[in-house]
């Protein structure tokens, strides 16, 4: 392959100079195909590239060029790790972290944390046990949404139960916390 060459401006690399851990792999095995697409490498200071490599032959199935394209993503990964400190993700669904609802009023709020809370049990309303009602009130209690106008008329309504029901699951929960 020593007519073959390269060049790439993230890797330094200049045309017919430099090699690679791939060419080497290349020059042992000339025959195979070796044409790859979107692999990682990365540059001798520990930057990481995406890359893809194609070679072509001549009429006699030799390797003559390969034309490597070397795309340092080094500066998308601080921007993603930048997203990521500003987006909600696994690190803002910890129990440390709060959720901050926003909306026009305080129902739009208050039907904003009963949803988040009915979507953490994880089953639609219809499916709830009684005891899955109860940890909702019960969370929902401590965030305060009861303290809301109407606010138990609410849950009740979303979680399918009379508004009584909801008062002695509440009492029943109060009970629970207060016996601990």
């Amino acid at each position: 392959m020593t007519a073959a060459w390269s060049c790439c401006l993230w890797t330094l690399r200049t045309l017919g100079r430099g090699r690679s851990s791939l060419v080497a792999g290349v020059l042992h095995k000339l025959g195979a195909d070796h044409n790859a697409f979107g692999y990682r490498g990365f540059t001798a200071d520990g930057r990481e590239l995406r890359c893809s490599s194609v070679y072509f032959r001549n009429s006699a199935g030799r390797i003559i060029a390969a034309l490597c394209i070397n795309f340092d993503v080094s500066t998308l990964q601080r921007l993603q790790s930048l997203l990521q400190g500003l987006l909600p993700g696994a690190a803002s669904d910890s129990p440390e972290q709060p959720n901050e609802f926003f909306g026009r009023d305080n129902v739009a709020v208050m039907d904003a944390m009963v949803t988040e809370a009915i979507r953490e049990v994880g089953k639609p309303v219809d499916q709830m046990s009684r005891d899955d009602r109860i940890a909702i009130l019960t969370k929902l209690d401590q965030q305060g949404v009861l303290q809301m106008r109407k606010g138990i008329d609410r849950i009740a309504a979303r979680l399918g139960i009379s508004r009584v029901t909801a008062y002695s699951y509440l009492d029943e929960a109060r009970n629970q916390d207060g016996a601990e």
